[in-house]
């Protein structure tokens, strides 16, 4: 049976459906922006092609795809920004800190299952880590409010690293941490450039599809797609699955 010591965690859209609430903040964002040509439905919409892309990869996808350069252009001076970019980012991030800043928002939209699988490996005694492209301070929010501040026996942030996902780095520093070497850690991601990442620092990856990154998990991820959850209870029996391989294929 294969020989998994630890498990490496992913946060956002994997234990907290903070995806939502981001695209919630862009389509807000959005809409301030130009409430006569843009809906909250059609920007949230849009944002299941960029999620997990940098905040610049973001925000200019979502401004071209809505006309939103110009108006954008226009708040740069007051909020203190060199490109247009930026300042519908700064727009953005408002309406955010005022949905995660809420702990009863963000219990609310914690991933039962995948709290579940974290509570399960600190039982069976693995190690565990989280490794996410939120900035230290987001993520340790989050974690007190869900309850698991000192969960983890390693935390991995933005602020850790020269380079994110889908660069391995922060995987391979998850893996020195802990002292497990890479093909005995499993990562539990959401997101095509999440898996990438997992699946180049040498780890095996079991992804959960939500709404906003399935159809990019198919169609961008290198994972057999029997690594790939659509039904969150079907969670616990795919890591089960794939702990009873002969030989875990990535």
């Amino acid at each position: 049976m294969p020989d998994i010591n630890a498990f490496v965690f992913d946060l956002d859209g994997t234990l907290v459906q903070t995806e939502r609430l981001k695209a919630r903040s862009y389509a807000k964002a959005a809409v301030a922006l130009c409430p006569e040509n843009v809906t909250e439905d059609d920007v949230m919409e849009a944002y299941k092609d960029v999620v997990g892309e940098s905040r610049q990869v973001v925000a200019t996808t979502l401004m071209e795809r809505f006309g939103l350069e110009a108006v954008s252009a226009e708040h740069m001076t007051e909020i203190g920004v060199d490109a247009p970019w930026q300042a519908f980012v700064q727009l953005r991030l408002g309406y955010y800190h005022d949905l995660v800043g809420d702990p009863d928002v963000l219990r609310e939209n914690r991933w039962p299952h995948s709290l579940a699988l974290l509570e399960r490996a600190r039982e069976n005694q693995c190690a565990v880590a989280l490794a996410t492209t939120s900035r230290r301070t987001q993520a340790c929010h989050v974690l007190d409010v869900l309850g698991h501040d000192d969960t983890f026996d390693f935390v991995a942030t933005a602020d850790d690293v020269a380079r994110t996902k889908p660069h391995p780095e922060i995987y391979r520093m998850c893996a020195v941490e802990l002292g497990v070497a890479p093909e005995h850690i499993l990562a539990i991601e959401d997101s095509p450039t999440g898996t990438e990442a997992a699946l180049a620092a040498g780890l095996h990856c079991i992804a959960f599809g939500t709404p906003f990154t399935e159809a990019r998990l198919r169609a961008e991820s290198s994972l057999d797609d029997r690594w790939i959850v659509t039904d969150p209870n079907d969670l616990l029996n795919t890591v089960d699955t794939l702990l009873e391989e002969p030989a875990l294929s990535k």
